[in-house]
């Protein structure tokens, strides 16, 4: 069987996704955790890796898992709760396509980067948000965003001695949300792209903020695009304010997804 999660974890004790030794990682916890429910040692192939910090609402993974299990596909997900840390959740488990790869499989990612603004921080914010000071004027937030939307060379936008293939992503969309509570307002940014670079959306998501608070040109992040200069932007958000919401396939993986 080829097992599929969709996992929800808090990143802030967190090492990131991927095993490491000595650290608490999302990977480590998960594949002790079916080492503990169904006694077998496997590797779990996750949609990406979120960086030490960074949370999720919808990482998708993969397993290979014995069809003699004694449970439903649909019931893996509490026996590995059973066994997982209060800090990371299968929220659904199903059986995928025997070719399905939870990383390869991708076709759009979405990143939410958020944001609040006060003059103090506030402890009911700060766990999953980054404070910003003053709000900053959405309508240049919008034309920067706009300007990073669709395939570009985002080489200026990735954290330096990263290796790939190839700067060049595509940006489907930007979401600037602002919100309000009774406890503070701020703003979501969510990006959705085909793939992301090293530290990708926290530098776009800062070179955002930066425009809308008149501390960074328009003028600059396009030349930035123009020439991979780092040096032109903004410094890198926190990874606190980074959260994974979902993980787009082209169809349905759970039962009850997209009704």
């Amino acid at each position: 069987m080829n097992a599929v999660l969709l996992l929800s974890y808090d990143g802030t004790n967190l090492s990131g996704w991927q095993v490491q030794a000595n650290a608490r990682t999302v990977q480590g916890e998960l594949e002790e955790a079916i080492r503990r429910a169904f006694g077998v040692c496997v590797r779990v192939t996750g949609s990406g890796r979120t960086d030490a910090g960074v949370h999720a609402a919808g990482q998708v993974c993969n397993f290979p898992l014995a069809e003699g299990i004694g449970i439903p596909p649909s019931r893996i997900a509490d026996a590995l709760n059973a066994f997982l840390p209060p800090d990371i959740r299968a929220l659904e488990s199903a059986a995928a396509p025997e070719e399905f790869d939870a990383c390869r499989s991708a076709k759009k990612k979405t990143y939410r980067y958020s944001v609040y603004f006060a003059r103090r921080e506030h402890p009911l914010r700060e766990r999953y948000a980054v404070r910003f000071g003053s709000a900053p004027d959405l309508a240049r937030m919008r034309a920067c965003a706009d300007l990073l939307e669709g395939e570009h060379d985002f080489s200026a936008f990735s954290a330096t001695g990263s290796s790939v293939k190839t700067t060049v992503r595509t940006v489907h969309r930007i979401d600037l949300s602002p919100w309000e509570d009774g406890y503070a307002r701020g703003l979501h940014i969510d990006v959705c792209g085909g793939g992301f670079l090293y530290n990708m959306v926290r530098i776009m998501a800062g070179a955002i903020l930066e425009c809308g608070a008149g501390k960074l040109p328009i003028a600059a992040v396009q030349a930035a695009l123009d020439t991979g200069d780092r040096e032109l932007l903004g410094k890198t958000m926190p990874a606190k304010g980074l959260t994974l919401l979902s993980v787009d396939y082209g169809f349905p993986l759970f039962e009850g997804e997209g009704k």
